[in-house]
């Protein structure tokens, strides 16, 4: 086993949504950096989640000159759909701008980040293995890790181990990655919030009407939304204690049909059933020494309210900017500012998530917190309806402009 020695300046571990992003922002401004990631591309690559990229993300790739080469997808539909009770009811969105906003799945992103990223020449390393951080709070901190491929993907020496040596280390992988693991306990505080159910995601090979349409209902929320021409992502809304052992493929079909009040198009092959607790998570600080936290490495916001994607990539935006100017003013401002600018960013979201995920679920089944809770969110959802200044508030939320 060989033993290599490098130097960087910014060492980002995982090659998601954020760690991708920071990347792509860095080496276009001439900042050293590398991606480790412990998948394979095509693993990475693959991995189905969904993905609604809203104005203030598509504006921040445009401010970096790569709106053309990174976004993809439908752009924003003006009007919501909503089933209630089995009957449309569209809802028209009322902020001043939602154009630049686009429903894009988040394995279409990855793509184009990891395309452009490479093609410019970025140093990304997958099955990276054994990843492990080191003196993050001395005057360069170290990451380690068994090298078992080479850079982007060709074949590399089996068994060699790597050290980087770098300025700041960006933590972008994920909720159980190693790199919130490598901060000490009692140095982060958790904050977090359990909705008491779960979603059941389905991906199906049926088309969608629309790009999206969402059910209330007494027996549940339900969800579809558009994954391509082909295919569509559908969430039911089920017990904690569910298993996908008990959701049968024509168990799943007879509750869309039921939740949504009308048939579905056609009843096409399921690809994956998937469990998904909503929950919300905030860790505070985001960072410790060098090492900085991104994306769900420091926050995770239920599904519901469109906006894990979005506050990954404000991350990315925000450290990007900070790393700049240590590099080239040689001022550590914005570094040392780095987790205040980003919580203030995460609770904003965090509140809207909140509370749209609990006016949705209050709003159909009342198994949860009972009648009356039913009964103020369902008088609150009339008032998107009614009120002109609760639409547009809502509305400028939900895209991404406020």
């Amino acid at each position: 086993m060989s033993v290599r020695n490098e130097n960087t300046t910014v060492v980002i571990v995982g090659s998601g949504v954020a760690g991708l992003a920071l990347g792509n922002f860095l080496l276009r401004s001439g900042v050293g950096c590398v991606i480790l990631e412990r998948r394979s591309r095509e693993y990475v690559e693959q991995r189905q989640r969904a993905g609604v990229i809203d104005t203030r993300a598509a504006r921040m790739f445009r401010e970096w000159g790569l709106e053309e080469r990174i976004l993809g997808g439908m752009p924003f539909e003006p009007t919501m759909n909503f089933r209630i009770d089995g009957r449309t009811r569209p809802y028209r969105f009322l902020a001043d701008d939602n154009g630049d906003g686009r429903f894009c799945p988040q394995q279409v992103l990855v793509r184009n980040l990891i395309d452009t990223f490479v093609s410019d020449g970025g140093d990304l390393r997958f099955e990276a293995e054994d990843v492990s951080l080191e003196n993050l709070r001395g005057p360069r901190p170290l990451v380690r890790y068994q090298d078992a491929t080479g850079t982007t993907g060709t074949t590399g020496t089996t068994g060699t181990t790597r050290t980087i040596a770098c300025d700041v280390v960006a933590g972008c992988d994920g909720d159980r990655g190693v790199s919130r693991a490598a901060i000490p306990e009692g140095h982060l505080t958790r904050y977090s919030h359990e909705y008491g159910y779960a979603w059941l995601t389905v991906l199906a090979e049926v088309p969608a009407s629309h790009q999206s349409m969402m059910a209330i209902h007494s027996r549940g929320f339900a969800g579809q939304f558009a994954r391509g021409p082909r295919a569509s992502r559908f969430y039911l809304q089920c017990p904690l204690d569910d298993t996908t052992q008990q959701w049968s493929d024509e168990r799943i079909w007879d509750e869309v049909e039921t939740r949504f009040g009308e048939p579905v198009t056609a009843r096409g092959p399921i690809s994956s059933k998937q469990l998904v607790p909503l929950r919300s998570v905030v860790y505070d600080p985001m960072s410790y020494g060098h090492l900085y936290l991104l994306g769900d490495a420091a926050h995770i916001v239920p599904p519901m309210s469109a906006k894990g994607m979005n506050l990954a990539l404000h991350d990315a935006d925000v450290l990007a900017k900070a790393v700049l100017r240590q590099v080239k003013d040689d001022d550590p401002t914005l570094l040392r500012e780095y987790s205040a600018t980003c919580l203030r960013h995460v609770w904003n979201y965090q509140a809207f998530a909140a509370w749209f995920t609990d006016l949705i679920h209050d709003s159909g089944d009342t198994s949860n917190r009972g009648e009356f809770q039913q009964r103020i969110a369902r008088a609150e959802f009339e008032r998107l309806y009614a009120s002109t200044t609760a639409s547009r508030l809502f509305s400028e939320f939900l895209t991404g402009l406020n």
